[in-house]
């Protein structure tokens, strides 16, 4: 219990935006929402930046959609009959194929934080919902401590930065998209002012 106490005391305010952000996107990427999830989206609303603008138009879109029809936009996506539209792994994206090197690297990288897979899991840890939910861990200290932000700095770079942008993109420009397009608008823009932060920040 340690380490969450301590966590309560160096993680900011900030931070912790930053990683219901993450958390958020991971969750929708995770699954179809279901009827409160679809409720919460419903009620945000954002600030003139592309990315509050960008989170204005999904809670726009959460508005007039129904479960059942995401569910199937979900399932068009990312699972479709033998594959979905997108693959949303990073193997994927950086090398054209699934379960390759890139995957390796951060199952390394996840073990020697101390991060094992749950059993009932059959998905491979580079999906983007996974690397989404390990980012906002990282930041709050869910494995620990907080991670400092030359660390979060080197995941982030090793495993999101390199394909995370084509990814979000792609979703907004997917054929079966029409919520997702907006999740889709969110991640790029959130990816942006992350990349960006971390490059202004010192090493």
């Amino acid at each position: 219990m340690t380490h969450a106490s301590k966590a309560d005391i160096t993680v900011s305010e900030e931070d912790r935006l930053r990683a219901d952000l993450y958390n958020f996107i991971g969750l929708l990427l995770a699954g179809a929402p279901d009827e409160l999830l679809l409720a919460q989206v419903a009620g945000l609303s954002g600030d003139d930046s592309d990315l509050g603008q960008a989170i204005t138009r999904l809670a726009e879109c959460a508005r007039t959609s129904k479960p059942k029809d995401l569910e199937r936009e979900f399932n068009a996506l990312f699972i479709g009959l033998g594959r979905g539209e997108l693959l949303p792994y990073a193997s994927y994206y950086l090398t054209g194929f699934l379960n390759e090197k890139p995957l390796a690297t951060l199952r390394q990288d996840l073990r020697a934080r101390g991060v094992t897979r749950a059993p009932n899991v059959f998905e491979p840890e580079d999906n983007m919902a996974s690397l989404m939910e390990v980012m906002a861990a990282l930041i709050v200290g869910r494995f620990g401590p907080p991670a400092t932000l030359a660390d979060q700095k080197t995941f982030f770079n090793r495993h999101i930065g390199p394909w995370a942008g084509h990814f979000f993109a792609d979703l907004e420009n997917a054929k079966s998209a029409m919520l997702y397009a907006a999740v889709g608008s969110v991640g790029r823009a959130f990816m942006e002012i992350e990349r960006e932060a971390f490059r202004l920040s010192p090493e």
